[in-house]
């Protein structure tokens, strides 16, 4: 609720406007029922002045209905973007182990079926707000008409109430139940699209998929909804029933016993006809309330451990080049992570390494030694647990560790490529380097550019890669990072990155860190280092023989 009780703040006027006239639109709504009733009741001059009275309310009704509906349109919109935008924001702020641990699905779910739930509630809020005024303004009419049919109408109320609370608590379970499928089975979407390949190769899998996880996944969710739905239309139902049986006993036995005037009768006649619709529609809108209620939860739990580094927001940044460095060093630094199949801890470190401007460093180990781990620890995007981070001989805190990031190019192994190059400077200038390096890298019969946009990054995994290093090329930041780059490449490719591009970077003055299992270009290295059970240890640049895999 905090997130939403910020928009609620930040839109407290807009929404108090629409409040407003909703709540005269539903009251003017009522008050033509009161006028309708006594028109039936008088003639001559008095029917001329309740008339004028009638189209002046009517008239009313249909600005401040059409007022409320706008605004509260216009609040819908704006708490989508907003909440879609700070949530954004707060993601891209938090550290990177916070993104990892919460998982994509589950924060994909809260940008986009949660967000869309809350901004469909202000859509929504017009008419409950419009019908749920009407029937107050009824009942009040109605008590204006009888003291004591109207105490009667409090007591069927409170009695309907009663049973819709229980409806609701049982209904309540079987929503947030579902809202919980709901993240399952948008990992399964993303699996449907990402695991297309595999999928249609391997027949026994896809069946599988299928009826096991896509299938049972979509049924819990299906199921869940529809038990929920269905205690509040039996609810509903109740209600009606309770409203059908409170008009039977005032229309024929309570208007025998009380001796009521036929006035007061064909004004309760009136009043529960009009009753009806505007009593479903609010009935009918408590689910999607509770819907909402459930959706903001979740955005709570999805953003209730993600916490700001420094306290500071992105446009709060400072943009200035990076600035060039003599050293980056790692001082006793150890990371304590959990592997695949292992039930204990593994502890990465301590670690204690230094790396230069103008140096190659070749990181190898055997899989699940921790080199990415590492790796990430070295760029900034795991905090040490002990041990420091150090540039130029100063440890790193949180409130400078963003800072400290922008000195990094990186490409690791599970590498993102954006279509559009941003952030990069001109455009133009942007285009004649990436042609100029699409032919380099021979893939200018694959990809081209047009205003700093690529035409296409579906390529296989070999081309994807050679982009991204591309991209990385185009940062042309302090330090680099390649984490297993040359693994997908062919031969020619692998050749012209070590004996080729590395050298060039290390000519102008770049740091470089290579995650590698090719001992035929140890050569290459300035040093290698080796991780083995988490400890780091240096091994000759000129060895032959591979590490342990």
């Amino acid at each position: 609720m905090r997130l939403f009780l910020f928009l609620f703040r930040a839109s407290r006027g807009l929404l108090a406007a629409a409040l407003v006239a909703s709540l005269i639109s539903g009251f003017g709504s009522a008050l033509m029922v009161s006028y309708i009733n006594r028109a039936l009741n008088v003639s001559g001059a008095q029917l001329t002045s309740i008339g004028v009275r009638f189209a002046i309310v009517a008239l009313g009704v249909l600005v401040t209905r059409w007022i409320s509906e706008t605004l509260f349109v216009q609040l819908s919109q704006r708490t989508l973007a907003s909440m879609r935008m700070r949530l954004s924001q707060l993601m891209l702020e938090v550290p990177y182990r916070h993104i990892e641990t919460q998982g994509s699905g589950r924060l994909l779910a809260v940008l986009t079926e949660d967000v869309r739930t809350v901004s469909d509630f202000f859509v929504a809020l017009p008419n409950f707000t419009q019908h749920g005024a009407v029937v107050c303004g009824c009942l009040v009419y109605l008590g204006y008409l009888s003291r004591q049919v109207f105490l009667f109408a409090i007591v069927v109320t409170v009695l309907g109430a009663l049973g819709y609370h229980l409806a609701h608590v049982r209904a309540l379970v079987h929503l947030r139940q579902a809202r919980i499928e709901q993240d399952e089975l948008f990992k399964h979407f993303r699996a449907l699209c990402d695991g297309a390949k595999e999928l249609r190769m391997h027949r026994p899998r896809r069946r599988a998929f299928l009826s096991q996880l896509l299938g049972r996944s979509i049924e819990g969710v299906r199921a869940n909804h529809t038990r929920g739905m269905t205690i509040y239309a039996a609810s509903e139902s109740w209600g009606n029933f309770l409203f059908f049986v409170f008009i039977g006993l005032v229309l024929f036995v309570l208007g025998r016993l009380l001796t009521v005037e036929a006035a007061v009768m064909s004004g309760y006649a009136l009043v529960f006809l009009h009753m009806v619709l505007p009593l479903d529609a609010v009935l009918m809108a408590i689910p999607s309330i509770n819907r909402t209620r459930i959706a903001l939860e979740r955005v709570d739990q999805a953003t209730a451990g993600l916490i700001r580094e420094d306290g500071r927001r992105i446009e709060e940044l400072d943009d200035a080049p990076v600035a060039a460095f003599t050293s980056v060093r790692l001082a006793g630094v150890s990371h304590r992570y959990h592997r695949e199949q292992e039930d204990r801890a593994f502890v990465l470190g301590p670690i204690d390494l230094e790396l230069r401007p103008g140096e190659i460093v070749f990181l190898v180990g055997g899989n699940g030694s921790g080199k990415t781990t590492l790796a990430k620890l070295i760029v900034g995007l795991y905090a040490p647990e002990h041990g420091a981070l150090e540039l130029d001989g100063k440890p790193i805190t949180d409130a400078d560790r963003d800072g400290y990031r922008q000195l990094f190019s990186a490409v690791f192994s599970d590498f993102f490529l954006f279509e559009r190059l941003i952030g990069l400077g001109s455009t133009a200038r942007i285009d004649h380097e990436v042609e100029a390096w699409l032919r380099e890298l021979q893939l200018d019969r694959k990809v081209s550019v047009s205003a700093g946009v690529l035409s296409t990054t579906e390529l296989s995994q070999g081309q994807r890669k050679r982009l991204a290093l591309l991209v990385a090329y185009l940062e042309d930041r302090p330090f680099y990072v390649f984490d297993e780059w040359a693994a997908d490449q062919d031969p020619e490719y692998k050749k012209i990155f070590y004996t080729r591009l590395l050298p060039d970077l290390r000519a102008r003055g770049k740091a470089v860190l290579v995650i590698s299992h090719d001992d035929r270009y140890f050569h290459v290295a300035d040093r290698c280092v080796e991780l083995e059970a988490g400890q780091l240890r240096g091994i000759p640049t000129g060895s032959t023989t591979s590490p342990p895999r």
